[in-house]
Formats: structure tokens, sequence, C-alpha cells
């Protein structure tokens, strides 16, 4: 049995070097990405047992995402491989006050994006004890978003905890769209992850602080609420109250992963049944993400336990 399994679209990533322009640059550096898969990725590192379905054609883009997320104890027995397609690319053109960092989409006709139910091995995926799912694979297409909402019903019926990162893209769908897939799923989830700004923009839901955590929980009847607001705070909403935590701020020097660092370290307290604890590894997570490039966090378990230091660790 998996301690998680998700499925999400898997990704390249190419990023502009700092202080250049995409429309002017001349290098490109490439990773991996895919927010389920970061997840996946950094559980694993964690020694949880975690498998990511995606759909990804045979070739050498496709291999070098796959490797990296391999690499680093990710189960892939899930995958759907097809003989031929497009593997979706995404541009990352970091931007340094005032300019904000950019994102272009090349995701159009990706193998992915033909996803049917009958293609995924649902006996393997639902032998698990938590499905994870993302609003940004339920806004891709139709498609997606039925292969998602097929694994979250699934999952209920047969008990499996289940958790959804709402991680609006206003690029993807409006939210209309958004809300109308995802209220469905969000109302099966035993823990929600939701922006104060996504749980407005997408919902309607409002409130400062902890409060907007509680209107969520009690909106859609969640057990857990975790609300995230930038640099100013993560707030929890659970069967035993609510708390807030003040966010460190730190340097930046890759700023894609560490939300789902956050979500990784989170689920992690979870599956340990404390999901109080699983924020504060997220939080630890996410500091470490954005200390590095790439949108896979590399860690080890015994790194949730130093305290945040510039010293070198010798």
């Amino acid at each position: 049995m998996f301690d998680l399994t998700t499925i999400g679209e898997g990704q390249i990533r190419l990023t502009v070097p700092h202080g250049e322009r995409l429309s002017r640059t001349r290098q490109l550096h490439m990773s991996a990405a895919c927010s389920e898969a970061n997840v996946s990725g950094l559980l694993a590192q964690l020694g949880r047992s975690a498998s990511w379905c995606s759909v990804m054609p045979h070739g050498d883009l496709a291999e070098r995402c796959l490797s990296e997320y391999r690499s680093v104890g990710v189960d892939m027995s899930n995958m759907i491989r097809v003989s031929s397609g497009r593997v979706a690319v995404y541009f990352m053109e970091p931007g340094e006050t005032p300019m904000p960092s950019r994102v272009t989409y090349d995701r159009e006709g990706t193998a992915f994006r033909e996803i049917a139910i009958e293609d995924v091995h649902w006996e393997s995926m639902l032998d698990t004890r938590m499905v994870f799912v993302t609003g940004i694979t339920a806004a891709l297409t139709p498609g997606t978003a039925a292969v998602v909402r097929h694994l979250v019903d699934a999952a209920a019926e047969r008990g499996i905890d289940i958790a959804v990162d709402i991680n609006y893209r206003s690029m993807l769908w409006s939210p209309d769209q958004a809300r109308d897939v995802l209220t469905p799923i969000v109302r099966k989830a035993a823990v929600v992850l939701c922006s104060r700004r996504d749980a407005e923009v997408v919902f309607g839901i409002t409130g400062a602080r902890s409060q907007s955590s509680r209107n969520v929980r009690e909106e859609f009847g969640v057990e857990h609420v975790v609300s995230t607001d930038q640099s100013d705070g993560v707030y929890y909403s659970g069967p035993d109250g609510e708390a807030e935590y003040d966010v460190d701020v730190v340097p930046v020097v890759d700023r894609p992963g560490a939300g789902d660092a956050f979500v990784a370290g989170t689920l992690h307290g979870f599956l340990d049944g404390d999901v109080r604890a699983g924020i504060g590894y997220g939080m630890r997570v996410a500091r470490y993400a954005l200390t590095h490039h790439g949108d896979l966090t590399c860690i080890a378990p015994s790194e949730l336990a130093i305290p945040t230091s510039t010293d070198i660790i010798r």
C-alpha cells in the first residue's frame, strides 16, 4: 500500500538566467516540474511511499522529467507511457523587484491532455492511505478534470483520505470554472490547502487571518484547512480549533516549488496524525526550497529537525 498517490502533468521547465528576458536570452536551464510530482518527491525523501501517475511519451524530454523524480524515490508503476506525443513545457523568467517573475506555458496538445478514465490503473492508485489532487490538473481540460473527479470519488467511496491543493492559476481557467469543478471535490476532502487569495477569488470566501480558514472549513465541512497569505502568515482551522503561524522571510534564490514543499511537509504531518506538526515541517522545507534552484526540493529527514542557519554544516 502507498502512503500517497497522485495524478498530474509532468513538464520540462526552461529557466532564463537571472537578469535576462525570455525574448532576448541565448541560454535556458532545463529541469523537471509538476506540482503533484514535487509533493511526491519530497514525501519519498521523507520515507513515504508515493506514486505519481502521468501520461508521458517515449523520448528524451519525457525521460529527463521522469528521471529527476525517479532519482528521489517516486514510484513510477502507475505511469502511463505512450508511443508519441508532446511533453508540456514552461518558461520561467525570474524577476527582481520591481519586475515580477513571469511564467509562459506551452502545454497545448500534450500527451497528458488526452488522458481518459480508462487509461488509469485504478486498483493500484487506490491502494493508498491518501490521494492528493490539485486545481492545476483539474484546470487543464474537461478530460483531466473528469479523471481528477473520478479519483476523488473512488477514494471517498473506499474511505481513503483526500487532500486538495486549490492552487488557482488564472492563466488556466476562470474563477467560475474553478468553483464549479472544485466545489464537489473539496467537499470530500480531509485536508484542503487554500491561500486566502484563492479562497476569495474562487469561492468568494473572505476573512482575516485564521478566520478565512475557519470560513472555508465551515462552508465545505472539511476536517482540516490550511491557508497561506504569502509572507504574512500560515493559518490553520481544524477539529481542535485555529492556529496562526508567522512566516520567516528568507532570501529567495528560486521561488517555484516552495508551495509544493509546504504542502508535502503538511501532508507528512497528517500521515503521522498531526497536521499542526506537519505545518511546521512544511514551513521549514518551504524555506529550504527557496534557497536552491528547481521545482523539486531535495532534503533529508534529519534536516527537518535542524535550525535554519547560514552556518556551514560540517
